[in-house]
């Protein structure tokens, strides 16, 4: 997928006299502060993207006159797997790789698999169903969709970002990889609220007729693409994320997004970059989703009047808890430089 590129920064030309001195006021005196003004997100978006291939959602069993058998499984196809070519002809989509195997009458099928980010061939023998269909015994996606919300849009570039984290394999936990996607307006119409052991969800609308943007990044810390609409309309720095009270921008209902309180308990770093626990502790938020629900990832945290960050994840066990990214991460993802403030 294609790698966008952020503002390239330019630097006047001053005396050397005047650019030792200005090093040597920021190498002593302070600490050098990193901004860059962004639109604030916070509205639910629909979701859709393409698959670079076929995708394994599943497998299952063969009904035959002989009892019920699985050949996918035997050869040792695994769910998540990215099946992209079949006896050397590439397939993007379901039906295509369904028509093929039809086609071959019986004979072996040698499908060129993506698995962890190695290339695999792997031999699969069809068998004939009871209803005299040539079958591997494959649950196939060509696509996904869902709803997310959006973090930010860079007025200087149009590049926007959304949901903190990558779309990923169930199994695997590792980035998927998309084709081309774009996202669309949405509203949202009910929810399930969210339990302990039992993680709720926003229920929405996507609007097909009303595309907002391209997607095409899809990385650890959220999907990226360009805007072709406004996304949001106040415009706040960004900042660095600390422990103590905060606010996130979510769309619970409708399509317009609210701040809801919460706080921001514990900073830490991994391989990875910069994460956050939080806990919610808004009464309305509390009370309408029992917390942090599916669909909220991407909400941004405000904190200061500055953007600093955006949920994740949820505590399965508690939904009240969960997970943030640092927005220097996210940007960082989206090729966007941050300048100095």
């Amino acid at each position: 997928m294609r790698k966008m590129r952020g503002r390239e920064k330019f630097f006047m030309k001053k005396s050397i006299a005047a650019a030792l001195f200005s090093l040597l006021v920021c190498s002593v005196l302070t600490t050098p502060v990193w901004a860059q003004e962004l639109v604030v997100g916070g509205q639910a978006v629909g979701i859709q993207v393409g698959t670079d291939g076929v995708l394994v959602a599943g497998l299952t069993q063969v009904e035959t006159g002989d009892g019920s058998k699985s050949p996918a499984s035997a050869a040792g196809i695994k769910k998540g797997d990215l099946i992209t070519e079949i006896n050397g002809t590439q397939v993007q989509k379901a039906a295509e790789l369904i028509e093929q195997v039809g086609a071959l009458g019986g004979k072996p099928a040698e499908l060129t698999v993506q698995r962890d980010s190695k290339t695999l061939r792997v031999t699969v023998q069809p068998i004939e169903s009871a209803e005299g269909q040539w079958m591997m015994g494959m649950w196939l996606r060509d696509g996904i969709s869902g709803i997310g919300t959006v973090t930010f849009c860079d007025p200087a570039t149009g590049i926007y970002g959304a949901l903190g984290h990558s779309i990923s394999d169930a199994d695997t936990g590792s980035p998927m990889q998309l084709g081309e996607g774009t996202i669309t307006d949405a509203e949202i119409v009910s929810i399930t609220k969210g339990a302990s052991g039992a993680p709720g969800e926003l229920n929405g609308c996507a609007d097909m007729g009303r595309v907002l943007g391209s997607v095409d990044d899809n990385t650890a810390h959220g999907i990226f693409g360009r805007a072709y609409a406004a996304l949001g309309s106040r415009t706040l720095e960004t900042g660095k994320i600390a422990t103590g009270p905060a606010t996130i921008v979510s769309t619970i209902g409708g399509r317009q997004p609210q701040e809801y309180k919460i706080e921001v308990n514990r900073i830490y770093r991994d391989a990875e970059g910069e994460h956050v626990m939080l806990t919610v502790t808004d009464p309305e938020l509390c009370a309408r989703t029992g917390g942090i629900v599916q669909g909220m990832s991407g909400s941004p945290i405000l904190q200061n009047g500055r953007l600093v960050g955006a949920v994740t994840h949820v505590f399965v066990n508690d939904p009240t808890r969960g997970y943030g990214v640092s927005i220097q991460d996210m940007l960082n993802s989206a090729g966007i430089e941050e300048k100095a403030a």
